[in-house]
C-alpha cells in the first residue's frame, strides 16, 4: 500500500485531504503539531505523531520520518504565520530557517524547508491527484445570486486580488461600493473579513484568488465553511473564488450555511 507522510496544520484541510487519500488506497501517517493541529486528528489517519513545533523538536521529526519509512509528503492546513515570527521565533531552530530564507515571503520560507527535506531523501509533492473533486466548476454556486453593483464589486476586486497575489501579499480583498476595503497580508483571510466589518460594516464582498504561480506543494489554496462561518459573523455577503485554481473543501455543507444566511458563493 502506498504510504504518504502528511504535515497537519490547522482547519478542516487536513482531514478533507487524509479522506480522499483513503479513498485512493493510501495510507496516511500523519505529523501533527501541538496547539496547531486538531487534537483529535488521530481519528482519520492510519498513524499520527504529535511534533512540538514550539520547541522545533527537529531531531524527533526526523527520526520519526525515517522509521515510518517516509519518502514523499505533503503539507496540508494553515501555520498561521504569526506565530512563526512571534511564538515560535525564540527557537534557535525556527529563527535559522527564517534568517536562511532570501527574505520572509511564504514561498522563500517554504522553499528553504523543502531543500531541508530532499537533502534526506524526502520529496515534498502537492496534493492534486487527491484533491481534484474539491475545484467547483463556474457559476453561482447558491441560491442567491448576485446582485449588478455586486457583479462590478467583485469584477474590481478580482484585479486588485490577482495583482495583490502576484506580490505575494496576500490572496483575499474585501471590497463595498468598487472601494478596496481590506486587503489580506500575514493575517490571513479570516481576519481580513473581520477588518473589513469594523470598517464599513455589512453587505461587502469577499474576493480570493490564487497566485499565479501557485505551488500546490505548500501552499493550497481554499475556500470552506470556516469561510462562510466568518462571514456570516462579519456580514459580508459575496464571497468571489477563481475557477480551477480554488478549492471549495466541505461544499454541501458551507453551501447549506450561505444559502440558511442569504450569502452569496460565484466562481469566476
Amino acid at each position: 500500500m502506498e504510504r504518504i507522510g502528511l504535515i497537519a496544520g490547522s482547519g478542516n484541510f487536513p482531514a478533507v485531504f487524509a479522506g480522499e487519500a483513503k479513498k485512493k488506497g493510501t495510507r496516511v501517517i500523519a505529523f501533527c503539531i501541538k496547539d496547531i493541529t486538531d487534537p483529535d486528528f488521530s481519528k482519520y489517519v492510519y498513524r499520527t505523531h504529535w511534533v512540538d513545533a514550539a520547541r522545533f523538536q527537529i531531531q524527533k521529526f526526523l527520526f520519526l520520518l525515517m522509521a515510518e519509512r517516509i519518502k514523499k509528503i505533503v503539507m496540508v492546513g494553515k501555520v498561521d504565520k504569526t506565530l512563526v515570527f512571534n511564538r515560535f521565533r525564540s527557537n534557535k531552530g525556527v529563527d535559522a530557517v527564517i534568517k536562511s530564507s532570501k527574505d520572509g515571503r511564504d514561498y522563500s520560507l517554504l522553499e528553504d524547508i523543502t531543500k531541508r527535506f530532499e537533502k534526506i531523501g524526502i520529496k515534498v509533492v502537492d496534493g492534486m491527484e487527491y484533491l481534484k473533486d474539491l475545484l467547483p466548476d463556474r457559476g453561482v454556486l447558491t441560491k442567491r445570486h448576485p446582485s449588478d453593483a455586486e457583479e462590478r464589486d467583485v469584477e474590481f476586486g478580482m484585479r486588485i486580488a490577482k495583482e495583490i497575489a502576484r506580490l505575494d501579499i496576500g490572496q483575499t480583498v474585501t471590497v463595498k461600493d468598487k472601494a478596496i476595503v481590506t486587503v489580506e497580508a500575514m493575517e490571513g483571510t479570516d481576519k481580513a473579513i473581520a477588518r473589513a466589518f469594523d470598517l464599513v460594516g455589512e453587505d461587502y464582498s469577499v474576493v480570493k484568488v490564487a497566485r499565479p504561480r501557485q505551488d500546490m506543494r505548500w501552499d493550497v489554496p481554499l475556500v470552506g465553511p470556516e469561510t462562510i462561518e466568518a462571514m456570516i459573523e462579519h456580514k459580508a455577503r459575496v464571497l468571489a473564488i477563481e475557477a480551477k485554481k480554488m478549492f471549495l473543501v466541505e461544499k454541501d455543507k458551507a453551501i447549506a450555511r450561505a444559502d440558511l444566511h442569504n450569502i452569496t458563493v460565484v466562481v469566476l
